[in-house]
């Protein structure tokens, strides 16, 4: 089944791609979530309308690429988002983000998957590569700035983000190791146990029968026709 993305899906595609899916993921997963609406051909003309009018603006040549870098040089893209504390974002902000927000701010047409970025998903400063032709690459300077609020100074970004790291690393520590020595330690005490227990002196009823067995064969040799079984 063929649909239209509306956010970048991992293992999918990007947003306003046309991907060609199983069904049952489209019906149960994208479409319930709004990730994605049904490629009808009406839907597919308009999208392919929009891409060539966008396509307009992007770069040609080489002339053209220098041109677009040096505007790009001057350009500085703002992402207001929800974070928590230690500056994690609630969401992400990813290529797709960027070259949407480039061709609506500044009508620049950039190709996403030549954006040079990871998924951002801190608050902070970014210098984000972008190839716009071979051999001509322009860095977009970009603020990733908490909801309702403004950057901090760079010393303390780092330091809510170790301290951020410092915890998760905490939380994934392994639980202490086994003391082997320990335990080859208690088994071999146990083997010494159970080995005693089995070396156990007989008690007094296990003497008394074994001289009652003993005076039972004296008797039997000594008068055998008495004893004999029937």
């Amino acid at each position: 089944m063929e649909v239209i993305l509306t956010q970048d899906v991992d293992h999918v595609g990007l947003r306003g791609e046309v991907v060609n899916v199983a069904r049952g993921y489209a019906r149960n997963f994208l479409l319930p979530r709004k990730l994605a609406y049904e490629a009808t051909p009406a839907r597919v003309k308009e999208l392919e309308k929009v891409d060539a009018t966008r396509a307009r603006h992007e770069a040609k040549t080489f002339e053209d690429a220098q041109a677009v870098a040096e505007r790009l040089g001057k350009v500085e893209l703002r992402f207001d988002v929800k974070a928590g504390p230690t500056g994690s974002l609630f969401g992400s902000v990813t290529a797709t983000d960027i070259a949407d927000t480039l061709w609506d701010e500044h009508k620049v047409r950039v190709d996403r998957r030549k954006i040079q970025t990871d998924t951002i998903k801190r608050i902070g400063r970014y210098q984000i590569p972008i190839e716009l032709f071979q051999d001509v690459t322009a860095e977009v300077r970009t603020l990733v700035v908490p909801e309702g609020g403004e950057l901090p100074p760079e010393e303390e970004l780092e330091a809510m983000e170790a301290a951020e790291r410092a915890e998760a690393e905490a939380e994934a520590e392994p639980e202490e190791e086994l003391d082997l020595d320990a335990l080859d330690a208690a088994a071999a005490a146990q083997d010494a146990e159970v080995s005693a227990d089995a070396e156990v002196e007989p008690t007094a009823e296990d003497e008394a029968g074994e001289l009652a067995d003993d005076e039972f064969d004296r008797a039997v040799d000594a008068d055998p026709a008495e004893h004999e079984q029937t």
